[in-house]
C-alpha cells in the first residue's frame, strides 16, 4: 500500500542557465503567503491535535487545509530550486487530491476518522526519529541543491543522479509533513524511493 502522501514530478530536459540566479528571487511573493500559511497551519494544528485526542477525528475541513498548505510548500520549493520553470500558482484549492495542470503534483489521503489517540497525543515524542531522518536527507539535498545549481548554471541540466536525490528528498518531504500535519497516523517510511 501506498503512503498516503504522494509526490509527483514531471522534470525538465533543460533549465534555462539564469533561472538558479533568479527564481528564488522571483518567489518572494510566495515566501511571504508561505509564512503566512505556516502561521495559520500552527493555529489550526493544535485545534487538530485536541479534536483527534477527544473525539478520534480530523475534522474535513482543516484536513483541506493542511492538504493545501503542504502542497503550496513543495510546489515553491521545487520551483526555487530550479526544479521546474512553471511559476507557482497562489492556489489555494483545499482538496486532498491535486486539482493538477502544475509540473508538481501531490496527493493526499488523509486519515478522517479511527485515528488512534494515543500516537496523535505523543506525535512530537515519536516523531523524534522521523525529524532525525528527514533532516538527514534533507542536509544532504541541500549540499546537492548547491553543487547543481552550478552545473545547471553552467549546463543548463541537472545531472540525472542529483536531480533523483533531490526528487526523492522532496517526497521524504511530503511524506514527513503529512505525518506532522496530524494527516496520517501511518509513520512516515525511512525511505527515499
Amino acid at each position: 500500500m501506498a503512503y498516503p502522501a504522494i509526490f509527483a514530478f514531471d522534470p525538465p530536459e533543460k533549465v534555462a542557465r539564469w533561472r538558479p540566479l533568479v527564481q528564488w528571487i522571483l518567489a518572494i511573493p510566495h515566501f511571504i503567503v508561505g509564512y503566512i500559511l505556516y502561521i495559520v497551519a500552527s493555529i489550526c494544528w493544535l485545534i487538530s491535535w485536541f479534536a483527534i485526542v477527544i473525539t478520534g477525528k480530523l475534522p474535513q475541513g482543516l484536513a483541506n487545509f493542511f492538504c493545501m498548505a503542504n502542497r503550496y510548500e513543495v510546489r515553491v520549493m521545487a520551483y526555487v530550486g530550479f526544479l521546474h520553470a512553471e511559476y507557482p500558482p497562489f492556489d489555494f484549492t483545499t482538496s486532498a487530491a491535486d486539482p493538477g495542470g502544475q509540473p508538481v503534483r501531490v496527493d493526499f489521503d488523509p486519515a478522517l476518522t479511527d485515528r488512534s489517540r494515543v500516537t496523535v497525543f505523543l506525535r512530537i515524542i515519536w516523531a523524534i526519529p522521523a525529524v532525525i531522518f528527514f533532516y538527514i536527507i534533507m542536509v544532504i539535498a541541500e549540499i546537492l541543491w548547491f553543487l547543481a545549481f552550478f552545473v545547471v548554471l553552467l549546463t543548463g541540466k541537472w545531472p540525472t543522479g542529483l536531480l533523483n536525490f533531490v526528487q526523492s528528498a522532496m517526497r521524504v518531504s511530503t511524506r514527513f509533513s503529512a505525518y506532522m500535519t496530524l494527516l496520517t497516523d501511518e509513520y512516515p517510511p525511512f525511505e527515499t524511493a
